[in-house]
Order: C-alpha cells, then structure tokens, then sequence
C-alpha cells in the first residue's frame, strides 16, 4: 500500500501549487506542506525549489517522482492480481496510438482473447501523450506508442521499425515529380493532430533540416487516419503516414509515393510500461504474446 504522503507528493508535482493540490486532495494546504517536510526529513533531501512564489521540483525530487509513479502503478496492479487470486476476472487495461489501433492490433487482440477468455480486457485509442499520462496515473497497465518518450521513466521493448512515407493521389502528376521535402511545401498538407506520434515524428525531421510545418502554404489538421488517407486520394493534398497504414491504397492504386530523395525516415513501433516496475516479467510475457 502507497503511503498517503507519497500520493500527496504526487499530486504537488502534478500541479506544482500547494493550494491546488490540497483542493484535489481534499485536505488543508498545511497538511499538504506537512506531508512534503515528512517526506524531506525521512529521506534527507530537499524536494521543492521555491522562488517568486512559485515552486519547482529539485534533481532528488524529480528522480523521487519518477520512482514513486512507478510505485503508484504497481500498486494499483497489485490490487488487481490480488482480487484475481481471490478468484474475481482479471482485467487488463492498455494503450496504443491511432496507428498502431487501425493497422496493428486486431491479431494480438485476438491473442488476447484466446489466452485469457475469462478476462476484461480495455483497448484505449488516443495520442501518445495522452496515453503516457494514462500510464503514469495507473489507467492503463502498458502502451504500444508510435511518439517520442523519456527512456529513464519507462521502459520499452521494440515492436517493430516501421517506414514513413509521402505520398498524393495516384493521379497526381505534380506530386509524382517531387525530388525534394522543399518540392512539397506548395501543396496542402494533410496531417494528424499536434499531440500525435505521426506528426511529432514528421516535425522532428523538417527541425533537422531547419524547416517546420509552417513553411507548407496550407495546412489542415485531421485527427482520423482513415479520413487523411480519403481526402489524399481525392487530390486534397499530400500527406506524410507511415508505409504499413497506406499499403492497401498503394497497392490498389489509390495514393502514390512522392519520390522524395531526402526522407529516408523510419520509426519504431514502441512496447512501453514504467520503469523499474515490479511486474516487468508479467509485461515482457505480454509483449511476447502480441508479437508472436
């Protein structure tokens, strides 16, 4: 069981303000302080910077934070596994992104259900960030993620690699004479929403090359995959997906390749649960079952 101040410490860091965290909590703000120096006074550190009336999570208490969610999620997986071996159904809550929902998981879920029929199992669909702040509370027990995310607060294994690619509609003679990522920025583009594994990975390549997505003369932001790849086919614009999402309009002759000389670019498909957690053998077993 998590101690009570560890959950108050939590939820300081999560509003860093005293105030906010005490109304969350349902407590007074002098409990919330007293909590915070019980934790400094055990462990000998100091966990909160404090300047102009505002606070900041020290270097000990960042490495604490990130220890304690951990511990956080185990606990509530804890209570899970418990109430399984008093022989309640077990559930089993992940995330995955848009992509990897549409194009990835209807084998493995599947699997799923094949191996644990007594199960409730809980599919969440959303952005990578959206799905990491998930992880982090307890909502979901693992993620498989197309986005970025800090390696020293979780731990991962990869899916898969997958490629990234350009592409218009088949009958866009334009677009098919395209040599360079310049070559493109006329055109409309059609992308996913800010937040989203696919367009945080298109937008760290054009910073590499000093570009970014403004420098496109039109722009229009479409948060369902299957609607970017429709309104690509009708010459609404070009878009940027990764190659295993656009296979079956490309082989059926609806979208095209841009030949672009310069986007060599490929990313992981990225099987990810909290760092040092306690059930990383119960996750590696998980993520065998699905790449199997």
């Amino acid at each position: 069981m998590l101690d009570f101040r560890v959950h108050t410490f939590l939820t300081v860091c999560k509003h860093l303000n005293f105030t906010r965290a005490a109304e969350e909590l349902s407590i007074t703000q002098p409990a919330v302080s007293q909590h915070i120096r019980y934790l400094e006074d055990y462990y000998g550190i100091k966990l909160f910077d404090y300047k102009n009336r505002k606070i900041s999570l020290t270097e000990a208490g960042r490495f604490l934070q990130g220890v304690a969610t951990t511990m956080l999620h185990d606990d509530i997986h804890l209570q899970g596994r418990l109430k399984e071996l008093q022989g309640q159904k077990g559930f089993l809550a992940f995330g995955v992104t848009l992509t990897v929902g549409e194009f990835v998981m209807i084998k493995p879920l599947i699997r799923f259900f094949q191996s644990f029929p007594e199960m409730n199992i809980k599919m969440t669909v959303a952005n990578t960030q959206e799905l990491l702040k998930k992880l982090d509370s307890g909502e979901l027990d693992f993620a498989l993620v197309e986005g970025f995310f800090a390696k020293n607060e979780y731990d991962s294994l990869v899916y898969s690699e997958e490629r990234y690619v350009a592409v218009c509609a088949a009958d866009d003679e334009a677009g098919r004479k395209m040599t360079r990522i310049e070559d493109t920025f006329p055109q409309r583009l059609i992308i996913r929403e800010a937040g989203s594994g696919t367009r945080e990975i298109f937008e760290r390549y054009l910073e590499s090359r000093n570009f970014q997505i403004s420098d496109y003369e039109t722009i229009a932001e479409i948060s369902n995959v299957s609607v970017i790849k429709s309104l690509t086919a009708a010459g609404c614009g070009i878009t940027f997906l990764y190659e295993q999402a656009v296979r079956a309009e490309l082989e059926a002759g609806k979208l095209t390749r841009i030949p672009l000389a310069d986007f060599p670019l490929t990313h992981d498909f990225t099987f990810i649960w909290r760092r040092n957690s306690i059930f990383s053998d119960y996750y590696h077993s998980l993520f065998q079952l699905i790449q199997e």
